[in-house]
């Protein structure tokens, strides 16, 4: 918003020169006036932007019923109460890790570039340069990155290991690699503003790198140390489906997640109310969020459509489950240029994700590696395809607009590789830095015997050994692993062996229950 001011001395000259006291008076008025009208449109705009950063924070944090819901339907129902109270503890552990340190680590500004060292526990807050709003937001961000890592080692992971994993995660780990991408104290930071990473820095708008990456990063590490599941893959090394109990809970948290979404990618702006100033009242901020909305869309959309045709090709049938992995796998790769792409761009990232998550899921079965949320491949794999597509279809306009004219931009929009190279560079930062931090406390912990439940835990299901009763009032039909002898329900037949008018109706065996 453009300053506005007054100053009664050059009211009084515009007023006439006969009545000098009458003149300076007057001025004084108007201009007493013009500055309560000023304070009062500069404080309306900090309200208005505050309360959408605010509404984008509350739809960044339902994607963490989006996560449960996904997570939950994921995994055998043995198996349902345990992956709930994960995502729960994700949120609790990572709210008080995050408000004590966190934070600080990641926007502790003035700082160096590998770490904040200000606002510990909230400390000199609000200030002129943030506000409870940005801190509620980023924190919704951290919970994600623990979230995604929660799928990676469901099922077979002891509880303790959640607390200590998603603390760690939350608290040090993700803050730091947000500082450096984040900041504009960040060595790799984009918003820099100056000595920038090939005088470029890395342009990830909303975290494909920073939130998913490190997520699928650190899943990765987690379920690489703990192993498969006991039955994942056979002795000869075939891999063996362990469904998901329920794909209509999958379902529920794609949408989920699809709306919270538009709180991630749009809602990362901070504001909505700044005006570009380039002749066109019309145009502003609030149009480059709506143009955000819709690259967003464009891309999961795409990569949806390509997982569902592609995967019938491939296995002969149509999957909802595979769908809405591809749909997720194209909002993960968006998420870095979200705001700097044309929406036909788009299209092209949601496509190239579909087909990496494939590729990558593949390879995952090859080296019998076992991710039941496939969260690794998805969020790692497309997260890490949206810093390479940024890298290449960033727009010249749309980089000024959002960052600052005169910075590189796509090499295939003609910007060079600048840009390029420091996506790259990104990418093996963080591979790195996860990998020693959260590699090392995964190893840590199995050292310890913190990591991973009994075998007979892991038969059983951690519902009923773990947390006192499955969280149905049934076993899944398909998983005779976890149920002792004669659980299971059996027909029951007449003494002389004809059919009663009830079989006859329920031929498959429902009259004994």
């Amino acid at each position: 918003m453009a300053t506005l001011s007054c100053q009664p001395s050059d009211l009084a000259t515009l007023l006439g020169s006969t009545a000098t006291a009458n003149s300076s008076a007057v001025a004084d008025y108007l201009c007493s006036r013009f500055n309560t009208v000023a304070a009062t449109l500069t404080s309306t705009s900090y309200a208005l932007d505050n309360t959408y950063l605010l509404f984008s924070a509350y739809l960044v944090f339902a994607m963490q019923l989006g996560f449960a819901m996904l997570c939950a339907g994921s995994v055998r129902a043995k198996n349902t109460m345990n992956i709930m109270l994960t995502n729960v503890l994700d949120a609790a552990a990572g709210g008080l890790s995050y408000y004590l340190f966190g934070f600080a680590f990641a926007f502790g500004a003035p700082s160096n570039s590998f770490i904040g060292r200000h606002f510990f526990g909230l400390s000199h807050f609000p200030n002129p340069s943030t506000d409870y709003s940005f801190f509620l937001y980023q924190w919704a961000f951290a919970i994600a990155a623990a979230g995604i890592t929660s799928g990676s080692i469901a099922e077979r992971t002891q509880f303790v290991a959640y607390l200590i994993y998603s603390t760690v995660l939350t608290g040090f780990v993700y803050p730091i690699v947000s500082h450096w991408f984040w900041s504009a104290d960040g060595w790799a930071s984009a918003a820099r503003p100056s000595n920038l990473l090939f005088n470029s820095g890395a342009i990830d708008f909303a975290g494909s790198g920073v939130v998913h990456m490190v997520g699928g990063i650190a899943g990765l590490w987690g379920a690489l140390i703990e192993g498969p599941r006991i039955g994942r893959f056979d002795r000869s090394g075939r891999s063996v489906a362990l469904r998901g109990h329920s794909a209509s809970l999958v379902v529920l948290g794609s949408f989920l997640l699809w709306f919270g979404w538009y709180g991630f990618n749009p809602g990362s702006f901070l504001t909505i109310s700044k005006s570009y100033n380039d002749g066109r009242p019309y145009y502003g901020q609030w149009s480059a969020i709506g143009r955000t909305g819709v690259t967003t869309t464009l891309a999961g959309c795409t990569a949806a459509l390509t997982t569902l045709f592609s995967k019938r090709l491939l296995v002969g049938h149509w999957n909802v489950i595979d769908v809405c992995n591809g749909l997720l796998g194209g909002f993960a790769a968006i998420t870095a240029g979200c705001a700097v792409v044309d929406p036909w761009a788009a299209v092209i990232c949601g496509f190239i994700a579909a087909w990496i998550l494939i590729g990558f899921n593949k390879l995952a079965e090859k080296c019998s590696y076992d991710d039941p949320l496939e969260a690794a491949q998805l969020h790692g794999g497309c997260g890490a395809w949206g810093l390479i597509f940024t890298g290449l279809f960033a727009r010249k306009e749309y980089v000024a607009e959002v960052y600052k004219a005169g910075r590189p931009f796509g090499l295939f929009m003609g910007g060079g590789g600048r840009l390029l190279a420091a996506q790259l560079v990104e990418i093996a930062a963080i591979v790195g830095w996860v990998s020693v931090t959260m590699g090392g406390l995964f190893y840590g912990l199995k050292k310890a015997k913190l990591l991973r439940i009994s075998r007979e835990d892991e038969m059983a299901g951690m519902d009923m050994t773990r947390h006192g009763g499955f969280a149905y009032v049934y076993n899944d039909e398909d998983d005779p692993s976890g149920k002792p002898a004669g659980f299971m329900l059996r027909r029951i037949e007449p003494a002389d062996g004809s059919p009663s008018p009830v079989d006859d109706r329920y031929p498959s065996g429902m009259a004994a229950v």
